[in-house]
């Protein structure tokens, strides 16, 4: 079973009154790349909430935020003896220079190093267990969103690998006539220089057996065909992956391709291109398989 790697969770548990707020939202990318925005509280288990996320959605682009309600703020104190300091030293300087606006001294007082500080708690064992139940309860909520997700990508590939598989049905007539156009267009031409009573009609036919054989394609079906059996075997297995998908595509690309530049025949590559088609679409699909 495939998983996409676009989704979202959103968890909240409660923290002596506060409300915290996980949201996980996940993108694709070729691997784990992890964007975080945690409230100050918590900053202090970041590797290990990496670590948990990490081994639960193993790759793609993950955005974290941690954060609490809207309407929460932390405690705040302010230094009075240090603000009383600099506001001395400051207005001392701003009349020693002339400067006739002291209105803005408190003002700037406020932004001065340690004037102002927030009350930072030590997170408690219980406080970092309820976190980290709920970042797992957010990857959850991620996880069922992927799945949702790839199985609406995987009755698309289903679609498309069948369509692929029935156009190599398309090609076998098609090929049966292009043998005989073949053998008409080699009489034709020895016909037409003259040489039809000098050449040796048994050479002839090993020849011509020979350039057919060349250009013979049902390797190319049979092993078309395979490769579009075993994607959808894949595909249906527990352990799906997009990598493993991705490679079986690249081998049913390398197949059409081949089949394309050894038909010889307008009809039969009218046909390749619409298998490219296909197999395009399904690339870009693909990159959002997990």
């Amino acid at each position: 079973m495939i998983k996409s790697m676009t989704g979202f969770g959103r968890t909240t548990f409660d923290m002596e009154g506060k409300s915290v707020i996980v949201e996980i939202r996940t993108l694709n990318s070729k691997q784990m790349d992890m964007n975080t925005r945690i409230a100050p509280l918590f900053r202090s288990k970041e590797i290990e909430i990496r670590a948990l996320i990490s081994r639960l959605l193993e790759r793609g682009k993950v955005d974290v935020s941690i954060y609490f309600e809207k309407g929460f703020t932390d405690d705040v104190t302010i230094n009075t003896e240090l603000a009383k300091s600099y506001y001395a030293a400051l207005k001392q300087l701003s009349a020693e220079i002339g400067n006739p606006v002291e209105s803005d001294i408190f003002l700037h007082v406020l932004r001065m190093p340690d004037v102002v500080t927030t009350v930072q708690e030590e997170l408690t064992e219980a406080q970092w267990e309820s976190l980290s139940n709920a970042v797992a309860g957010a990857c959850r909520m991620v996880d069922e969103f992927r799945m949702q997700e790839g199985e609406i990508l995987a009755r698309d590939f289903d679609k498309r690998i069948c369509l692929i598989r029935d156009m190599i049905d398309e090609v076998t007539p098609l090929e049966e006539n292009r043998i005989a156009t073949l053998r008409a267009k080699f009489e034709k031409g020895l016909e037409e220089s003259k040489l039809k009573a000098q050449y040796d009609p048994n050479r002839f036919e090993q020849e011509l057996f020979y350039y057919i054989e060349k250009l013979d394609i049902t390797e190319e079906k049979v092993r078309l065909r395979k490769h579009c059996n075993y994607f959808l075997e894949t595909m249906r297995d527990a352990n799906a992956n997009g990598k493993k998908l991705a490679f079986i595509v690249q081998e049913c690309g390398r197949e059409i391709n081949t089949l394309g530049s050894k038909s010889n025949d307008f009809l039969i590559q009218q046909i390749v291109v619409r298998m490219k088609d296909e197999l395009e679409k399904m690339k870009e699909q693909l990159a959002n398989i997990l």
